[in-house]
């Protein structure tokens, strides 16, 4: 079955919404089958999207107007694909440049396959410049002290230490500057996310 979902925010919510439903209804979408957000700025307001993931099934393929429909960073586009492609449901884009990407075809599985490891690439090097930091903090004497803000950054080194075995959370909550209070309601003990984390990335 072809699902369709359309997103605008509320300042072009008329004219761009029927022009994204229109292109998809033209690409085979049934009427009913188009899931639809108009978002109010906030990063966790698409209630219609979240609905749209909840109704694929394998078989399935997701159109979608273009990539920025999908998420607002490119690791957060990368890992929905992915996660799509993982439960067999195929992703095609229409317009843009993304319009490359087709998971139901080779060629679309092989750009996918790049995406995915130059999003690896990017959390990989995120990583590395995040320990060689607090390597250098600690070299300092600053080994934490009065919790600082959770940021996207720390976060992802949160995810990557907690799915180490040998990793002390502890250790890691002194290293970040944040409290265990913190890491878990972002995070959990085994490095997934939760909803504090999906907001915080999707910022």
């Amino acid at each position: 079955m072809l699902i369709g979902y359309a997103r605008v925010s509320k300042s072009d919510e008329l004219q761009n919404l029927h022009l994204q439903k229109d292109a998809l209804i033209g690409a085979g979408v049934q009427p009913e089958n188009i899931f639809e957000d108009i978002a109010s700025g906030k990063a966790d307001d698409h209630p219609g999207f979240e609905n749209c993931l909840k109704a694929l099934m394998p078989g399935d393929v997701l159109l979608l107007w273009k990539l920025d429909r999908v998420a607002r960073g490119f690791t957060q586009l990368v890992r929905t694909i992915i996660d799509l492609t993982n439960r067999q449901v195929g992703v095609k884009i229409l317009t843009g440049r993304g319009a490359v990407i087709d998971t139901t075809t080779h060629d679309g599985r092989l750009v996918l396959a790049v995406f995915d490891a130059l999003a690896e690439f990017e959390r990989d090097q995120i990583v590395a410049r995040t320990v060689a930091g607090l390597a250098s903090a600690r070299a300092r004497g600053r080994l934490g002290g009065r919790p600082s803000r959770f940021s996207p950054i720390k976060l992802r080194l949160a995810i990557s230490a907690l799915k180490e075995p040998d990793t002390k959370v502890s250790v890691l909550c002194k290293e970040l500057g944040i409290s265990r209070a913190t890491l878990y309601r972002h995070v959990s003990p085994n490095g997934e996310l939760r909803s504090a984390g999906v907001k915080l990335l999707s910022a």
